[in-house]
């Protein structure tokens, strides 16, 4: 890619950017629709979770440690388990509450999707970190 003239490698980064936007958008319009198309919003107890998710990266691993090597740091060991609490939980919330009888099956399909869908962005956003000039943190 290195051989490709400057005004290619820009429109190639916008596009990946412009997918990365898509994926995103669309995780966020199944998210709604999951409550919206059957008139009960509990589903978007979810949306607690998805904030919840990056705060402890935020907090408490510094720039210069890698979340995605191994660290005997007690502050990076916590931070991948409150982080991994916060993903099982952007998953157990909706199967309770389906559980429960307060959702149907399809709001429940639909919660699960958005959830893969935000999940497949991010490890797009990784892929793109390592391959281009992108920075994750």
């Amino acid at each position: 890619m290195a051989d490709l003239p400057g005004h290619i490698r820009a429109c190639l980064h916008t596009g990946k950017l412009a997918f990365l936007a898509i994926l995103v958008s669309g995780g966020i319009v199944m998210q709604i629709l999951a409550c919206a198309l059957y008139n009960n919003w509990w589903p978007m107890l979810t949306v607690i979770m998805y904030v919840l998710l990056p705060m402890p990266l935020l907090f408490f691993v510094g720039s210069d440690s890698s979340i995605l090597s191994e660290s005997d740091n007690s502050w990076v060991n916590a931070t991948k388990f409150l982080t991994g609490a916060s993903a099982v939980g952007s998953i157990a919330i909706p199967v309770i509450l389906k559980h429960a009888g307060v959702i149907g099956w399809g709001a429940l399909l639909l919660e699960l999707s958005s959830f893969f869908v935000l999940v497949l962005s991010i490890v797009c956003y990784i892929g793109m970190s390592d391959d281009d000039d992108y920075s994750l943190l």
